[in-house]
């Protein structure tokens, strides 16, 4: 196409590059509309999981074979006893969960609740097998608290009161007791027992 008196030569070369020339002109003249391959990304190392593996190590390592031996009886000691008690496996931490549980155990309200017992575990010196169900209170009473308990936890903490048994807040207590609760005890002998359970809780 062109008439300059300009030569070309080519470029040397080493009998490695003119492989590798002839191999790639070869493969595209076979596809020579496909798009060049591109490398293979090797999957990513975690390091965080292999420093903690080595601080764990170094840390076995650091314990005396004496040491290691208590720490697992220590262990197994625990999850037996987990086993024991009800087969829940017990936590080496305790858990923030388990705090929250407690605090709404310990802010629910005021309710009437029940339990069946025997009359000898009733505390009133009588001896018999018989059980009766025993119905209580149980509960906070922060939500009834008044401006009268507010004021006498104030004088009280002020010591304008001293001497006198007071208390401050509203406790859960009965405010109607369910019928009477008659029995035979082991002598067979007949005994009523009246006001015994709870038939209605409120804060007082």
């Amino acid at each position: 196409m062109f008439n300059g008196s300009r030569k070309y030569s080519p470029l040397p070369s080493s009998p490695s590059s003119s492989r590798a020339s002839s191999s790639s002109s070869s493969s595209s003249s076979s596809s020579s509309s496909s798009l060049p391959a591109t490398p293979r990304r090797s999957p990513r190392a975690l390091p965080r999981h292999s420093s903690l593996l080595s601080q764990y190590s170094s840390l076995l390592e650091s314990y005396t074979e004496g040491e290691i031996r208590q720490l697992i009886s220590a262990l197994v000691e625990r999850y037996s006893q987990a086993m024991n008690s009800g087969g829940h496996e017990l936590p080496l931490f305790p858990r923030a969960g388990s705090r929250r549980k407690r605090a709404r155990a310990r802010h629910k309200p005021c309710a009437l609740k029940e339990l069946e017992v025997s009359v000898s575990e009733l505390g009133l010196g009588y001896e018999s097998d018989e059980t009766v169900l025993f119905r209580y209170c149980s509960g906070t009473c922060e939500a009834a608290v008044r401006s009268y308990d507010l004021s006498l936890k104030s004088m009280r903490s002020r010591r304008k009161i001293k001497k006198e048994k007071v208390r401050a807040r509203p406790c859960c207590r009965p405010l109607a007791y369910d019928d009477d609760v008659s029995f035979l005890d082991a002598y067979n002998r007949y005994y009523t027992v009246n006001e015994l359970s709870a038939k209605e809780c409120g804060c007082v």
